[in-house]
């Protein structure tokens, strides 16, 4: 993320390059406040790891960022809670929670996000059981359009049009996350998985988390990264065999960015994002796309998939397959339906890149694939939404909150209809 008020800002694979006149990053909350209330047009910019223009408020609009406002993890141990503010990246936050003995169910494969950002867009880490990170929330506080702030708990009927809001009922200034005691993480990765005969349920629920790459070169996953908590059953994963060598899930790129493997026990937040919080995973030269359908789907829409993998592979780094649980979330991408999602990351080359993504949604349309609200996706916005049951409860309650549209964007508006 670069730039400042009056100067061009990019998101970090610089893909998108922002057209706001101003960008600001405000340091006090009634900075935070007055910023808001005098705007027109107001969107925030987390970490920068989206891939498309959710964040860009327009060249008519003001560009926040919340990560200069004072930091905040307060840890409640008797609850078991967490209050965070918006701009604390998911490292920071485990290594505060870890050290007062407590643990977050699940992490994204990146420590590097930040935390309102990330459950804005129905951001997930894998597991047969975890839901998104959007699951472990249980309030959220926004400063609405007039600068006046808003706590919306679970429990109170807008809590699931909330959290996945995708930035449009204002600025989540803090959230309120449950806590589970702290736990420790075995790694195993496996080579060479084929795709014929693959039993998804079987191979998806043989660990806590996991998660299958491929690079579509063949119908085979090249590595099965496989992690279990040491307070469940031992892994059995007879279905290939174990590394030989420390793997990087983009073939080529170094493994020592990468968290410990060969089943070493670790805390929690070092084993379950793929990567190190002190390494940057890659230079962000690449652009990304996901798409989540039903669970049930997965082998049909894996065979899909291959069947246009020569296409696919011409443009491919890696694919990503893993499993998120069902979401109450309106606009989760995971929304009543236990899920499968398939992660492209693609080589850093729109013209090149775009064709083989809209080929990709084509080979997945019939299974309703919803893309990640933060990457690359042509699908079309009547159709987009037209797979989201509750997406008339979520423009009501824009309506409330932002009855002028000072937190939307053309991005928002295509998705609401407005």
């Amino acid at each position: 993320m670069t730039g400042t008020a009056g100067t061009a800002t990019t998101n970090w694979a610089r893909n998108i390059t922002y057209a706001a006149e101003e960008f600001h990053r405000p340091r006090s909350l009634d900075a935070l406040r007055t910023l808001v209330a005098r705007g027109t047009r107001v969107r925030v910019l987390g970490s920068g790891h989206s891939f498309n223009e959710i964040a860009d408020p327009g060249a008519d609009g003001v560009l926040l960022s919340i990560a200069d406002l004072p930091p905040v993890i307060d840890v409640d141990t008797t609850d078991r809670t967490v209050r965070v503010s918006g701009g604390v990246r998911y490292a920071e936050l485990a290594r505060a929670v870890h050290a007062h003995g407590l643990a977050l169910p699940n992490m994204a494969s990146l420590p590097h996000i930040s935390v309102a950002g990330s459950v804005a867009t129905g951001t997930h880490g894998s597991g047969v059981g975890n839901g998104p990170l959007a699951a472990a929330v249980r309030e959220v506080e926004l400063v609405t359009a007039d600068g006046s702030t808003v706590s919306i708990a679970r429990g109170d009927a807008r809590f699931d049009g909330a959290v996945t809001s995708l930035g449009a009922l204002g600025v989540v200034t803090a959230l309120t996350l449950d806590l589970e005691p702290s736990y420790e993480v075995e790694q195993y990765v496996f080579t060479e998985l084929p795709l014929d005969g693959l039993d998804f349920e079987a191979v998806a629920g043989a660990a806590y988390s996991v998660s299958l790459f491929t690079d579509w070169r063949e119908p085979r996953f090249g590595q099965v990264w496989v992690k279990r908590r040491t307070d469940q059953a031992p892994v059995d994963f007879p279905w290939a065999a174990p590394a030989t060598e420390a793997m990087h899930p983009v073939p080529g790129m170094p493994a020592g960015n990468c968290t410990e493997q060969f089943g070493v026990p670790g805390p929690w937040h070092e084993r379950l994002p793929h990567f190190r919080a002190e390494f940057t995973p890659s230079s962000g030269d690449e652009l990304q796309s996901e798409y989540l359908l039903p669970r049930s789907a997965a082998v049909e829409a894996l065979y899909a998939i291959d069947g246009i993998r020569s296409t696919v592979a011409g443009v491919l780094q890696t694919c990503e397959v893993r499993t998120i649980a069902a979401d109450p979330q309106w606009l989760s991408p995971a929304h009543g339906r236990d899920s499968v999602a398939l992660h492209f990351t693609w080589v850093e080359d729109t013209a090149a890149v775009l064709p083989v993504v809209r080929r990709v949604e084509e080979a997945l349309d019939a299974f309703d694939a919803r893309p990640h609200w933060g990457k690359v996706f042509t699908v079309p916005s009547a159709v987009l939404r037209g797979r989201y049951a509750r997406l008339a409860d979520f423009r009501a309650l824009a309506q409330t909150l932002d009855p002028t549209g000072k937190f939307t964007n053309a991005f928002v508006r295509g998705v609401l209809g407005d």
